[in-house]
């Protein structure tokens, strides 16, 4: 079996068992009829309603690194220029090489995600290392102007909070480490993405149309951060791959929503979707407005 093969079989596998990518999956039943579309574009994967051809959002994989993972630094570039492949029926989609690769299976006004990273550098990768997939809109000449807003929401203390322009709201279960390498918050990326004075509890981010009719999200189990807003009126949601010595390899699940509804109905799903995540309700974050 050839390598990339093989690692997305086990990939797969260690995820719930998802089915592999289309060219290495057995046949599967007729995707629900409410699907989402699944494309490749220059910089990543996108994903249309089949609703409205026109209501789509896009995931370029992928923009950043941050605290030392893949390179040495704070914040380094990634890549949004790796290798892509969709299904022929559009269901199935994976992005990236051996060493990191995201795999995504289009469900009802959702996608599944998958993301295999193994670290190929010479040194562990801190607790805080984390990547940043580009949750956006769209580029100039294709965006969705519905959702080019920044009616955006990350789950804070209170629970569903207005993300405010461009800061950053670190995970709270991480804060102490953030402390560590800068008591004052004070980053290389600060004058850009300031911190913010209160955290993020789970991994979910939120954006309603400006018509209030639709709404689409992006969520991961294991998360750094959550930031928006910026040129593309993208969210980052900073998926969290530390710590992760030489060779180790680890898979983190993700969530995309695009559906007709309010932000409330898509922090449901996530909730239900991310159990474990719910668990942070008893400690203080209601989840509610």
């Amino acid at each position: 079996m050839p390598r990339r093969t093989a690692l997305v079989c086990a990939t797969l596998l260690a995820a719930a068992a998802l089915p592999a990518p289309h060219g290495s999956r057995p046949a599967q039943s007729q995707p629900p009829a409410n699907s989402l579309t699944l494309f490749a574009w220059e910089r990543g994967m996108g994903f249309q309603s089949p609703l409205r051809q026109d209501m789509r959002m896009y995931l370029r994989f992928y923009e950043w690194n941050m605290f030392e993972a893949r390179q040495p630094g704070q914040h380094t570039r990634g890549n949004d220029r790796l290798p892509r492949s969709v299904s022929a029926d559009h269901t199935q989609a994976e992005a990236g090489t051996d060493d990191l690769l995201l795999t995504v299976r289009a469900g009802a006004e959702s996608a599944d995600l998958i993301l295999a990273i193994t670290n190929r550098t010479d040194y562990e990768w801190p607790a805080l290392a984390a990547i940043i997939p580009c949750f956006n809109p769209g580029p100039a000449d294709s965006r969705n102007r519905e959702l080019a807003n920044t009616n955006t929401y990350f789950w804070g203390p209170p629970g569903l909070e207005r993300l405010e322009k461009r800061e950053i709201h670190f995970a709270q279960a991480h804060e102490a480490e953030l402390r560590r390498i800068s008591p004052n918050g004070q980053f290389v990326f600060s004058g850009k993405w300031p911190t913010a004075p209160s955290g993020a509890l789970g991994g979910i981010m939120i954006r309603e149309s400006s018509d209030g009719k639709w709404v689409t999200g992006v969520a991961w189990e294991d998360f750094l951060s959550a930031q928006a807003h910026n040129p593309w009126e993208c969210m980052h949601l900073a998926v969290r791959v530390g710590p992760l010595k030489p060779g180790a390899r680890k898979i983190i699940r993700g969530k995309v929503y695009l559906f007709q509804g309010k932000k409330e109905d898509c922090f449901q799903r996530y909730r239900a979707d991310f159990p474990r995540a719910s668990s942070a309700l008893r400690d203080g974050g209601r989840g509610e407005m």
